[in-house]
């Protein structure tokens, strides 16, 4: 009923051939195989890889598909981490990036370079919640013949599944909802089978391997998948709709919420809202120091997507590198926390955001 572990870096090679070879490295272990034939299916992909990190799937996937001189569409609102690699280490090889405003009318065609050859973007964007809609981009993207990559953690396959809505490629922070019990770093690359063996290869030249334990444990996860997120979805709406009551919040980022300008888009391209609420303060940095000092139940920890509640502020963790005005205009203001919702109580997780605004 549980797979084994296979913890082994070596297995029996056959002499004289190559044919059949195993090693961790290469993604082909009997863990990895596994967990990534299920990942494939859960996105409807042809094939899918596991990586040792988020950032490591995000950056062998766009590897996989930019050369030096290529260029790069990518939006604007991304996580912090995404954009450093986007804006500092291309530039170092060669590749150029342009970062588009999603909602700015033909602000991607605008773009475009003859040397343009793929698209990348995240729906839901971290941590503003903002909802990409994929429909006019996927267009474009078929019209000239060019890669759209969705980073879709945020969503899990469980809420949206981009290769549905026209996306040739999806990236998943493992480490987040597919694991989701806080215990594993992992990524994972979706597309057709050839894609994915040149990601397979960028793995294997970067050492971006997952360890086997790490396949074990992602897999253990992924049978909880659809009861945690469901979960997840009915705490996050439930919160979300009592802080918009509260005159200690200025604003709630939240796509189940019809206030949110993106609702419509997540009613037509997701199957959920998401575990994800944002929260403005009033009283900005001051008040949501204050407010996570007092937290209880809710642990103040980056990272997300898993059974345990979690908050964090982005000013100080994903988006730390940017200043003040860079990140309200990515719609991060002072105040501004991002709440992971686990499986806990929804009256117990309400409670507990209430005594830390009072």
């Amino acid at each position: 009923m549980v797979t084994p572990l296979y913890q082994s870096v070596n297995f029996v090679q056959e002499p004289g051939q190559s044919d059949g070879l195993r090693y961790p490295r290469y993604g082909n272990a009997p863990n990895a195989e596994l967990v990534q034939k299920r990942l494939a299916a859960l996105d409807k992909a042809e094939a899918g890889i596991v990586l040792s990190s988020g950032m490591g799937a995000t950056a062998c996937a766009l590897l996989a598909l930019l050369r030096p001189g290529d260029h790069l569409l990518a939006c604007r609102w991304l996580y912090g981490g995404t954009h450093r690699l986007l804006m500092e280490e291309f530039a170092t090889l060669g590749i150029d990036v342009t970062l588009v405003d999603p909602f700015e009318q033909r602000g991607w065609r605008r773009s475009l370079r003859k040397q343009t050859r793929a698209v990348f973007l995240e729906s839901p964007v971290n941590p503003t919640c903002r909802v990409i809609d994929l429909k006019p981009v996927s267009y474009l993207t078929q019209e000239l013949g060019i890669a759209l990559v969705v980073d879709s953690t945020f969503a899990s396959p469980v809420n949206f599944r981009p290769l549905e809505h026209g996306a040739d490629v999806v990236i998943h922070s493992a480490t987040k909802y597919l694991n989701g019990h806080h215990d594993v770093l992992g990524g994972v690359v979706l597309g057709t089978t050839p894609y994915v063996e040149e990601v397979r290869q960028k793995m294997i030249v970067w050492g971006q391997a997952p360890d086997p334990f790490a396949c074990w444990l992602l897999e253990r996860g992924l049978k909880t998948l659809d009861v945690r997120v469901t979960r997840q979805n009915e705490n996050a709406m439930r919160l979300a709709e009592w802080s918009a009551d509260r005159k200690e919040v200025r604003v709630v980022h939240y796509p189940g919420l019809p206030s949110h300008p993106d609702h419509e888009v997540a009613k037509s391209q997701m199957d959920g809202f998401g575990g994800m609420v944002g929260l403005e303060l009033v009283g900005a940095g001051r008040a949501a120091d204050r407010f996570v000092r007092k937290l209880r139940l809710i642990r103040h920890a980056p990272s997300l997507g898993g059974v345990d509640s979690l908050v964090s502020e982005p000013r100080h963790s994903s988006h730390a590198q940017f200043t003040a005005s860079e990140r309200a205009k990515l719609g991060i203001p002072e105040g501004f926390l991002r709440i992971s919702v686990g499986i806990e109580d929804a009256d117990d997780l309400i409670a507990d955001v209430e005594q830390a605004l009072h």
